[in-house]
């Protein structure tokens, strides 16, 4: 199933994109996609509720913004250098553990929303990243099968970076992480049972109507399962919590001459089955 939340910032409907092509509001099931609705079983009861034909049709959806899928996820954890070409045009070493940052969780917005370039900025970089919300606790998992057994889903992420902010600025990633609109995704929650494998995935980004990140999830260094299971040692991951899986070659940072984005880019990306997103950059 497909999960949405559309409307203005802040007033989202939850809705279900159906196999049908139709729209059918939720908001008689759930005041919105969130963690306690990944927890309180709202899935199943969407899944029940649709079979028995008893969903509303939302009217006019097609007009509406598309905001995030995940309402207010409670952190957003995030792991760099997850993609062997992707070291390799940085410099880095390949790491032997999984690399763990963490994002500001106000950076999340919808797909297809304005993205600002901060202050200051000479370096705002782009990521297409596969993007894991969990659906249940998960503490000391054993193994990939629990860890799998906790995601709720899957979504494009776009994990915008500055990397004079991120590099050169603090020792820690997070401050050219987490300026406000760095993480749009979406356009919609795909449910794990969808995705019969997630390492199996393409995923793409073009600038400009210029390719720039051609990646497969097979190229992963840590699959999805082992970094699930690696977080769960080191942190209680909640229903609605988000974790960015990393980015494969052919980020701004590794290409020859640097193409920082400036106000007025426009970047596209797109994973297999997930959707894609578009985004225009402007001044902060």
């Amino acid at each position: 199933m497909k999960f949405q939340r559309l409307g203005e910032r802040g007033s989202e409907t939850p809705v279900l994109l159906a196999g049908d092509g139709q729209t059918y509001d939720l908001s008689g099931l759930t005041p919105d996609i969130d963690g306690a609705f990944l927890a309180g079983g709202g899935v199943e009861r969407v899944r029940a509720a649709y079979e028995a034909g008893t969903l509303p049709l939302l009217e006019d959806a097609a007009g509406l913004r598309t905001g995030a899928p995940v309402a207010r996820p409670g952190k957003v954890v995030c792991i760099g250098l997850n993609y062997r070409d992707h070291a390799a045009e940085t410099g880095a070493a390949i790491p032997p553990r999984p690399v763990v940052f963490m994002k500001d969780p106000s950076t999340v917005v919808g797909p297809y929303d304005e993205v600002l370039i901060p202050r200051d900025s000479t370096r705002t970089d782009w990521e297409v990243e596969l993007g894991i919300v969990i659906g249940s606790r998960a503490r000391y998992l054993e193994g990939p099968e629990e860890a799998l057994a906790c995601i709720a889903g899957y979504a494009v992420s776009h994990d915008v970076s500055e990397r004079e902010f991120q590099l050169d600025f603090s020792p820690q990633w997070d401050l050219g992480k987490s300026c406000e609109t760095f993480n749009p995704l979406g356009p919609w929650l795909l449910t794990a049972d969808e995705v019969a494998d997630p390492q199996d995935l393409r995923l793409r980004l073009s600038v400009n109507g210029e390719k720039r990140q051609d990646g497969h999830t097979g190229d992963m260094i840590f699959p999805v399962a082992e970094i699930v299971a690696y977080l769960s040692r080191y942190m209680v991951l909640e229903p609605g919590d988000v974790i960015n899986t990393g980015t494969p070659a052919g980020v701004a940072l590794g290409l020859p001459g640097n193409p920082y984005l400036r106000a007025g880019d426009t970047v596209e990306l797109s994973i297999d089955g997930l959707g894609s997103q578009r985004q225009t950059f402007a001044q902060a």
